[in-house]
């Protein structure tokens, strides 16, 4: 099967974007494909992430009328794009460690490529979001949670394309023993370090 080459114009990634959402895994073979070195993988996953951040604080500012600026967290995008960074560097490592231990056989760069390319769609799909919001209030709230299931979906193929994992029902089954666990650990050690929430954590 011939794979066709990922066209990094705006055009050609918006297209291989919605391509992804109905086959996964040719979505995810395209950007493996690509062979991109692993700085601008990282560099690709910083930017995505930043203008996630920049669009997701822009549309609350709107949304609020700037009261979401009396939270000190949602309030400074730094925070937030260190919260996000850091979780989507726990799920790199995780994805690459937890799939050899299972038998899989994708390298480091296939798992970060994956990831940046999944955070690009769904900073797409935010972008929708974002509209209906200002256009159809209630869609917005449908799109959200349609997202989440997107996310997972996505996420289930492109683990299995990664590590040539056929059964996408033990993947999925992965997914959720890993997340709980690394949510556990991270919970534990925040607290040992007597890292809590803060009470006035509310929009």
């Amino acid at each position: 099967m011939t794979i066709e080459p990922l066209d990094f114009t705006p055009r050609g990634l918006l297209a291989a974007a919605l391509a992804t959402l109905r086959r996964p895994r040719d979505g995810a073979a395209r950007v493996l494909n690509a062979q991109l070195p692993t700085a601008i993988l990282w560099t690709m996953l910083a930017a995505v992430v930043a203008a996630s951040v920049a669009l997701g604080q822009g549309t609350l500012i709107l949304a609020t009328g700037g009261a979401a600026l009396g939270n000190p967290y949602l309030a400074n995008p730094l925070v937030m794009f260190l919260i996000q960074i850091g979780l989507l560097v726990v799920m790199v490592y995780a994805i690459h460690f937890i799939g050899r231990l299972m038998g899989g056989q994708g390298v480091f760069e296939d798992t970060l490529a994956v990831v940046v390319w999944l955070q690009f769609v769904m900073a797409c799909l935010q972008v929708v979001q974002t509209i209906a919001l200002f256009v159809l209030p209630p869609v917005a709230d449908v799109i959200g949670i349609v997202g989440l299931v997107v996310f997972i979906w996505l996420l289930t193929h492109f683990i299995a394309t990664v590590h040539g994992f056929k059964s996408l029902g033990l993947v999925f089954g992965m997914i959720l023993v890993s997340a709980f666990g690394i949510t556990f650990a991270m919970s534990l050690i925040l607290t040992m370090m007597g890292v809590v929430a803060p009470g006035d954590f509310n929009v």
